[in-house]
C-alpha cells in the first residue's frame, strides 16, 4: 500500500482545524511530542469546514473558523520534516452542531427542496480543493469522507466524486465510514483502501472483526481503522464514540481499551493499522494529563501501551519487508 512502511502506525492531528492555531511554536511542538511519544509513522492531518445545518447545501471550507490553506501546507510539511506519511482528511461538519452523519436529503431531487445534486457539487468542490494541496505537498493518502451515513447510500454521486479525486490526486484514496457501517456501502472497489472508526465496545471487538472480516474478503481490499480511541474517563470504555459522556477522569480505562483493542487485531492480519483519535494542535500541560478527560493520551498511561504497540508493529514490519 505504501513504499515506506505497510504497517499503519498513526494518529489523528489538529483536530478540528481551528483557524489560527496549526503554525507557530506550540503546533509545532504538539506534531514533534506526537512523533517522539507515540513511534507513530503516520498522521492523518485532519480539519473541519462547516455547512450551516443538516439540509445545507453549501460548504463554506474557505471561511473561518476553518483553517487557511497556508496552515493546512505547513502542517503537512511539518510532518514531513518529521519523517511521517501523510493523510490529508477534510471533514465537513455542521454549524449547529449536528453531526454529519445526519446530512441528508429527499432521495429525489424536488423543486423548492435542498438537493442531493447541489450538496454534492459543493462537497465535490471542498474535497477537490484539498486533493490539489494533497497532490502538491506529496500526501500519501487523501481521505475523501468522515462518518457520512446518511450519503453512504449515493453510489453514483461517490464514484463521481473519486473519479474526480483520482483526475487531481495521484494517491492513496480512502473513505472513513462510520462505525458498523463497513457493510453497508456498495462502492468499496471505488476507493485503494477500506478504513473505517473503530469506536466499538471494549468486549465486543472479536465480534465486531469477525463482522468486518467478512466485508475485507468480499471486496479483497485492504483496511486499516482511520479512527479509533477511547477517552480517559469512567465508562467510556463501554461506549467511547460518545465524547460527552459524563464520567470522572480515568487513564486505567483508556489503558485498558487500548490494550483491548490492540490485542483483538493483533489476531487479524488483515488490519493494516490504525491512525488513533485524537492528538491536538494546542496541547495541555503534560501536568494536568490526569485531570484530562479527552481522547488525547498525551501523558496519560495509555501512551507508553501505543508507543510500545507501535514500535513492535514497525520493527515486525521491518523484518517481513527485509525477508521478501
Amino acid at each position: 500500500m505504501t513504499s515506506k512502511a505497510a504497517y499503519i502506525g498513526g494518529m489523528t492531528w489538529g483536530w478540528t482545524g481551528v483557524r489560527g492555531t496549526w503554525t507557530g511554536a506550540q503546533a509545532d511542538r504538539s506534531m514533534e511530542l506526537m512523533t517522539e511519544r507515540l513511534s507513530v509513522n503516520w498522521t492523518a492531518i485532519a480539519l473541519g469546514a462547516l455547512q450551516d445545518h443538516a439540509q445545507s447545501t453549501e460548504i463554506k471550507f474557505r471561511e473561518e473558523p476553518t483553517v487557511t490553506d497556508d496552515e493546512v501546507r505547513s502542517a503537512i510539511r511539518k510532518a514531513k520534516e518529521l519523517g511521517l506519511q501523510v493523510c490529508l482528511k477534510p471533514v465537513v461538519n455542521c454549524a449547529d452542531g449536528t453531526w454529519r452523519a445526519h446530512i441528508n436529503f429527499f432521495d429525489l431531487d424536488v423543486p423548492c427542496e435542498p438537493k442531493w445534486s447541489d450538496w454534492f457539487a459543493s462537497y465535490t468542490e471542498f474535497i477537490l480543493h484539498y486533493a490539489r494541496i494533497a497532490e502538491e505537498t506529496g500526501c500519501e493518502m487523501l481521505c475523501v469522507g468522515c462518518e457520512m451515513v446518511q450519503t453512504d447510500r449515493r453510489e453514483n454521486e461517490w464514484r463521481a466524486l473519486i473519479a474526480a479525486v483520482r483526475e487531481v490526486y495521484s494517491g492513496i484514496v480512502t473513505y472513513n465510514c462510520d462505525k458498523y457501517q463497513e457493510g453497508q456501502i456498495k462502492w468499496w472497489d471505488a476507493v485503494d483502501v477500506i478504513s473505517s472508526s473503530g469506536y466499538y465496545p471494549i468486549d465486543a471487538w472479536e465480534e465486531q472483526l469477525d463482522r468486518i472480516e467478512k466485508v475485507v474478503a468480499q471486496f479483497d481490499m485492504p483496511f486499516f481503522f482511520m479512527e479509533a480511541g477511547c477517552p480517559s474517563r469512567e465508562g467510556s470504555q463501554h461506549i467511547p464514540n460518545d465524547w460527552g459522556l459524563e464520567g470522572a477522569p480515568s487513564e486505567e480505562v483508556q489503558r485498558l481499551f487500548y490494550e483491548a483493542m490492540f490485542s483483538a487485531s493483533d489476531k487479524r492480519d488483515w488490519v493494516l493499522g490504525f491512525m488513533l483519535w485524537d492528538w491536538p494542535a494546542r496541547l495541555y500541560e503534560e501536568s494536568e494529563a490526569a485531570s484530562n478527560d479527552d481522547y488525547c493520551m498525551y501523558g496519560k498511561q495509555a501512551e507508553q501501551t501505543v508507543r510500545d504497540y507501535y514500535a513492535a508493529k514497525m520493527e515486525q514490519s521491518g523484518k517481513e519487508a527485509s525477508a521478501k
